[in-house]
């Protein structure tokens, strides 16, 4: 298994994208009145996740302590990772709360009453919407090459830049997860290259050795 870490030019650039369910809950605060809770895990411990898009597929798992040392800073929540409908809840003013523990990174926010967040809630509440992303940046990762498909597991994430309700989990089209499939395509054939030199040097070698043992026969 070769271990890699990534040396990106912009975090920015690279990030990654993720699919997971959620959930609405409601809970009551301490002068009884109702708030709009939104809730469930954003990524799951040693969980194996099958990425397809084209000619590349491989199994991804995320390792517990990949968010150890992994940047929160003034995270959000939105809808669709866009700003159309505002931000429905972020870390800096405690909203939005992202927690790591035994199985993974669990996301809690409560919605403030506005009429996005109450059509929103709703929707999530019916069934409507029922899946959440997360979007971050991977700063360490190892590849095993010896199973198929091959398997990509994330030792180390260094930023989660926000979290969204989407209404359609079909990340493999976009830009962002392109990007973190040419990462591990680019990686992939660094490594074939590396593999072919190699041959390419035993050969060599053998060549070398052929001949000498026939320069001392003649």
């Amino acid at each position: 298994m070769s271990k890699l870490k990534t040396d990106y030019k912009s975090l920015k650039e690279n990030k990654e994208m993720r699919i997971k369910e959620i959930r609405a809950d409601e809970a009551t605060n301490e002068d009884g009145i109702k708030k709009m809770v939104v809730e469930g895990y954003a990524s799951v411990f040693d969980e194996e996740t099958l990425i397809e898009d084209y000619n590349l597929t491989y199994i991804e798992v995320i390792r517990k302590g990949a968010f150890d040392d992994a940047d929160f800073t003034d995270c959000c929540l939105k809808y669709n990772h866009g700003d159309a409908k505002g931000i429905l809840a972020r870390t800096r003013n405690g909203s939005l709360k992202c927690t790591v523990d035994e199985k993974g990174l669990f996301i809690r926010a409560e919605l403030i009453d506005t009429t996005d967040n109450v059509d929103i809630y709703k929707c999530i509440k019916a069934g409507l919407l029922d899946k959440m992303s997360f979007c971050f940046t991977v700063e360490e990762h190892e590849l095993d090459q010896s199973t198929k498909p091959i398997k990509r597991y994330i030792t180390k994430i260094k930023k989660v830049w926000d979290c969204a309700v989407v209404d359609v989990p079909a990340y493999d089209g976009t830009s962002i997860y392109a990007r973190s499939r040419k990462i591990v395509e680019t990686e992939l054939n660094r490594s074939k290259s590396l593999e072919n030199d190699k041959k390419t040097l035993e050969n060599v070698k053998l060549e070398r050795l052929k001949a000498k043992i026939k320069g001392g026969f003649m």
